[in-house]
């Protein structure tokens, strides 16, 4: 799959960020009492946590459920950019959503746009959406079983996959997520800036813990390689979503992902308590 965008960051293009040192945006992290046993990314309370970090980065907001709606062309080459995760039409996500949802509800309001969705794959065309499909989306965004289609195809095509691998390498929740974001933006494709080859430049410069690696210098490594890949594209340049945010975390020694947690966003602040 091809790079994938930010919402916000194409609104950003050519803006420089002058992002205050990391360690200036958060009290030290406090580590609580540990449990018998760490949880992972997909632990519920953790994996809502992961939406609202990726929410803040893609609609600059924490309500991540308020997304299903969501559907506009940001002008970065793919179509039109749709609900939770930004499915896109150019890039095949959200043709494979709208056929999950045709499947299961056979004759709902997106089904008619499905040949349509097959032409303009791959491109950034509108041919034979307009002008309608965007009213049809958020139609649709309003039936629980689209909403149910949304997280199925965002867990299989990005959530499952990051957490395994993260898992795999021997990572903790925090390690999960930054695989997990990773791949949301980026995809995981064949081309030197998705998430495979991230990981694979990471692997060239440390071990994670599953190789006996320290997990901190391993994800040094990640984030680093994750900067270089966002700024190959202009549309990622602003790394602030691992400067301000990830990077942050790791520094205090947050790599459960506990809460609190503050952090900022091209320059908006956030915080989870």
């Amino acid at each position: 799959m091809p790079n994938r965008p930010t919402r916000r960051t194409t609104l950003l293009l050519g803006l420089t960020l002058a992002a205050a040192p990391a360690t200036a945006l958060a009290a030290p992290y406090e580590p609580r009492a540990a449990g018998p046993q760490a949880v992972g990314l997909d632990d519920p309370v953790k994996k809502e946590i992961a939406m609202k970090l990726v929410s803040s980065a893609e609609n600059s907001s924490l309500d991540w459920k308020a997304q299903y709606k969501y559907i506009e062309d940001i002008d970065d080459g793919r179509g039109y950019t749709a609900g939770i995760i930004g499915f896109c039409s150019g890039t095949g996500d959200m043709l494979e959503l709208v056929e999950l949802y045709a499947d299961r509800k056979p004759g709902n309001v997106l089904a008619k746009y499905l040949p349509a969705l097959r032409r303009v794959n791959g491109s950034d065309s509108h041919d034979g959406l307009d002008p309608n499909y965007t009213r049809g989306w958020k139609s649709a965004a309003n039936d629980s079983a689209f909403k149910t289609c949304q997280n199925d195809e965002r867990d299989r095509v990005y959530f499952n996959p990051s957490v395994t691998q993260g898992k795999s390498d021997g990572l903790r929740t925090l390690g999960q997520f930054c695989y997990y974001d990773a791949i949301v933006m980026h995809g995981d494709g064949t081309d030197s800036t998705s998430f495979r080859n991230i990981r694979k430049r990471a692997l060239q410069k440390a071990k994670p813990p599953a190789q006996g690696g320290n997990e901190t210098t391993y994800l040094n490594a990640f984030l680093d390689a994750r900067v270089w890949a966002m700024k190959q594209e202009e549309a990622h340049s602003d790394t602030s979503r691992v400067d301000t945010a990830q990077r942050v975390f790791l520094r205090n020694g947050n790599l459960d992902l506990n809460t609190p947690l503050d952090w900022k966003v091209y320059g908006d602040s956030f915080h989870i308590g």
